[in-house]
């Protein structure tokens, strides 16, 4: 870890303990509240005494506090080597900084923090330039199949190699044995998914404009907020120009429909917020990142989430965007349950997206697709949909057969 990095780690920990002081600030305040009703208009001259005394004291709490835990982020800081190697060289440094993203990804960003994600096309645990001479170093093996993986939440790109120990990753068996050119996108999955979609839609047109050979064919394979960013990158794509090579568009695990869990979280938050005593609870939880409350309905573009107050519990769905016309669409969703219908896969689904939102299907709705564009994987977690042999085969069964037909209606 680098002096810089260590400090805005430093800075995150310290805004962190402040909240904690703040916690307790409000906390006290929404249980003196309450007894100070109580007391009616005689126990006015005592509250005046007591706010003002409380309100001096946890503000130098909170202060203190923080100015404590980044004092001593800043000299720790100064023992690391001046060259030592940035935190994102070992991949536990790079699955760090993804999570810390995802969570707080918004604030960092708003921060001009050093430990913020940019929107990048990676290659070896690197970040690769968009020119065309740096593109064509980086991928001598170009081949005009373009593969565009994008991780979700709280992921970076190291997420595709989950399990490589056991099982060889999309990307290279794709590369192999479908002459696919794996690109793999790193992103800041705290953002809205819809400023998310418009950087990736730019990134696209760099590089199918500066890749080495023509390009013919892109699919874009997306797990859990990577297939929102990949709807909504093809939502903005208004002139570029890249979505008409998009044929195939690959959702593992995607709540369309939003996650469930979030959805908790936000009425969570809503409820503790109603009552003084509580609400110092809320503030905490409403920390959470833009992307993350993006997820509750499945936003993709801006005007699903600008102007509304996120923390405030709304049943309000997404705007409903067209899928593209020109791309084959396909929908998997992973259930505890071997069987996607049955109680437990309803209710639970892979712990984090039902199977109806994994499949962009609403209560009373027909599939939009035909049914064999939709596959569950049964007895399976979330995280086993970035790679597991039997989604891949599906993958590669559904890349064969939409050549054959290609083929056979030229």
């Amino acid at each position: 870890m680098q002096r810089d990095e260590a400090k805005a780690l430093g800075a995150l920990a310290g805004a962190a303990a402040a909240g904690i002081a703040a916690q307790a600030r409000d906390v006290h305040e929404g249980i003196s509240e309450r007894v100070f009703k109580l007391l009616g208009p005689g126990g006015a001259p005592v509250r005046t005494i007591h706010d003002g005394v409380t309100s001096g004291a946890y503000s130098a709490s909170r202060a203190l506090t923080g100015a404590i835990v980044k004092a001593g982020a800043g000299a720790l800081s100064v023992r690391h080597p001046e060259d030592a190697p940035p935190v994102d060289r070992s991949t536990v440094g790079r699955l760090a900084v993804g999570a810390l993203n995802g969570i707080f990804g918004d604030a960092l960003r708003r921060d001009e923090s050093v430990l913020t994600l940019k929107m990048s096309l990676r290659r070896g645990g690197a970040d690769v330039a968009l020119d065309a001479f740096s593109l064509a170093a980086a991928f001598p093996d170009a081949t005009p199949r373009l593969a565009v993986f994008l991780h979700g939440l709280c992921e970076t790109d190291d997420a595709w190699k989950l399990g490589a120990a056991r099982h060889v990753p999309y990307g290279t068996r794709l590369q192999v044995e479908r002459d696919y050119t794996p690109l793999y996108i790193r992103y800041n999955s705290g953002l809205h998914v819809s400023e998310n979609g418009r950087e990736l839609a730019q990134l696209l047109h760099q590089v199918t404009r500066s890749w080495p050979v023509e390009v013919g064919e892109i699919a874009l394979i997306g797990h859990s907020m990577g297939g929102l960013v990949a709807r909504s990158a093809c939502h903005y794509d208004a002139d570029a120009g890249w979505t008409d090579r998009v044929r195939h568009v690959f959702m593992l695990g995607t709540p369309h429909r939003g996650a469930s869990l979030e959805r908790a979280a936000n009425r969570l938050g809503s409820v503790l917020a109603r009552l003084p005593e509580t609400r110092g609870f809320a503030r905490p939880l409403n920390i959470r990142s833009a992307g993350i409350k993006d997820l509750r309905y499945g936003y993709l573009t801006d005007e699903d989430w600008f102007g509304h107050d996120a923390d405030v519990y709304l049943r309000r769905s997404a705007r409903e965007i067209p899928f593209l016309p020109t791309a084959n669409h396909y929908f998997v969703c992973a259930t505890l349950s071997r069987e996607a219908d049955a109680p437990l896969g309803r209710m639970i689904g892979d712990l984090l997206v039902l199977h109806a939102s994994a499949w962009g299907h609403g209560r009373g709705e027909r599939l939009r697709f035909p049914v064999d564009h939709y596959r569950h994987l049964g007895g399976a977690n979330h995280f086993d949909l970035l790679n597991h042999p039997a989604i891949y085969e599906q993958i590669k069964g559904w890349l064969a057969r939409e050549r054959e037909l290609a083929s056979s209606s030229a």
